[in-house]
């Protein structure tokens, strides 16, 4: 896919214009999780009204907008709505249908678009894109299988055994460690798809990992593009628990390697507004070079919360200029960070009783900065909020990083 397919003539919105109606500059997102909220306030400060479409009446993102259209994400009255009401519309998760996302580019600018958001919803095509771009990029993904039938799981029992040990991946809605399955054999591999429902998946051949890593850049409808430094990543359970954001947090090589390549698939595809690609680091000396990409997020993403507290621009900051065609500036970043995700764990105490976490201590504690994302429940595994820590090194970032993961009982604590 070539890097023009999808740039389009798009005029500016600029905050707190008004149209020929009369109506004042709105911006939408499809969904209203908390990347949504965070969305929907960066667009606020800069003087935009805001509009959610989301079925939940109380989304983090929907309690916070001037307008909340509490539809499905396919309802045609609420899409119909949502185009009424925005001047640019934009999505804060990649699982919302792209169908709907391509019923309201008929209509408005939406970025990203509905077909690169397709790509990112499947994993088949989304590595059959990385493949097709790393004489761009530089960087290709793990070796990897489809397995859509019995056929092909017959194929790779007999001819692909250099795919194991692996990891069985469901090709749609899978995030968080969610729809994956380690194995080693090839009749775990069996029993891994019987129990993923016979559904498409691929199988990822597992390699020797050192790191992770992820990169955002921001690209235009003009194809300008700007990024942020790359971040070291650490997972929990397959859920990211650490990122360290800071001069020095991987090889100055390699994090240049990884930007580039970011840039490169960002523009192979055409893409608008903020995205997150994740790369796997690999033992040195491996024929990967070092480096693999794993999957990309078409929207701001939870490595990319520092950059609220420690950059003059933040990724939601990039997402509201991007969608509404303004200029993207490059972000510095002024303070080493590290941020540490806050699940609904942290409500419970040892015994599985709900409690409430130490916040006077923790916000005690030298350049501590507390998002909690408004949801009304805590839950174990849910995405409650974030704590960065800022500082003016990176020595008394991580010695403030470690006394509040300790105080908070976060896993992680070993990597900081």
């Amino acid at each position: 896919m070539s890097a023009d397919i999808h740039v389009a003539a798009m005029t500016p919105v600029f905050p707190g214009s008004v149209d020929a109606a009369g109506q004042r500059a709105t911006l939408g997102v499809m969904g209203g999780g908390q990347l949504g909220r965070m969305f929907v306030h960066a667009a606020q400060r800069l003087g935009y009204f805001t509009a959610v479409l989301e079925p939940d009446a109380q989304s983090p993102a929907g309690r916070v907008s001037h307008h909340h259209i509490q539809t499905d994400y396919n309802d045609p009255a609420g899409l119909a709505q949502l185009a009424h009401l925005c001047h640019a519309i934009t999505t804060e998760f990649e699982n919302v249908p792209a169908q709907a996302l391509q019923t309201l580019a008929l209509t408005r600018p939406v970025a990203p678009s509905a077909a690169v958001v397709g790509i990112a919803q499947n994993r088949i095509e989304e590595k059959a894109h990385f493949t097709a771009c790393a004489d761009i990029s530089g960087v290709t993904c793990a070796p990897y299988a489809v397995i859509e039938t019995l056929a092909q799981l017959q194929a790779i029992q007999d001819d692909r055994a250099d795919l194991l040990p692996g990891i069985l991946k469901t090709a749609r809605m899978g995030y968080d460690g969610k729809g994956q399955v380690r194995v080693k054999t090839a009749v775990e591999l069996a029993a891994a798809w019987a129990e993923l429902g016979g559904s498409a998946c691929v199988l990822e051949k597992m390699l020797p990992l050192t790191a992770e890593c992820s990169v955002l850049v921001a690209r235009g409808w003009d194809g300008q593009v700007v990024s942020f430094v790359p971040q070291r990543n650490v997972h929990v359970d397959g859920i990211l628990a650490v990122t360290h954001a800071y001069e020095g947090n991987m090889p100055p090589a390699l994090a240049d390697r990884a930007r580039d390549a970011a840039v490169s698939i960002a523009h192979h595809i055409g893409y608008v507004g903020v995205l997150c690609v994740e790369f796997f680091v690999v033992e040195d000396g491996s024929e990967h070079g070092g480096l693999i990409v794993n999957e990309m997020a078409p929207r701001p993403h939870n490595s990319g919360h520092y950059t609220l507290d420690a950059c003059d621009v933040s990724q939601f900051d990039l997402q509201v200029h991007a969608m509404a065609g303004l200029p993207l500036p490059q972000p510095r970043q002024h303070s080493p960070a590290i941020m540490l995700n806050l699940l609904g764990d942290v409500w419970f105490d040892v015994n599985g009783q709900p409690h409430e976490p130490d916040w006077h201590t923790v916000l005690s504690l030298p350049g501590t900065h507390l998002h909690l994302y408004g949801k009304l429940q805590a839950r174990v595994g849910r995405k409650m909020g974030h704590l960065t820590i800022t500082g003016p090194d990176v020595a008394s970032v991580k010695t403030v990083a470690r006394r509040a993961a300790g105080l908070l009982g976060l896993p992680g604590l070993d990597t900081i």
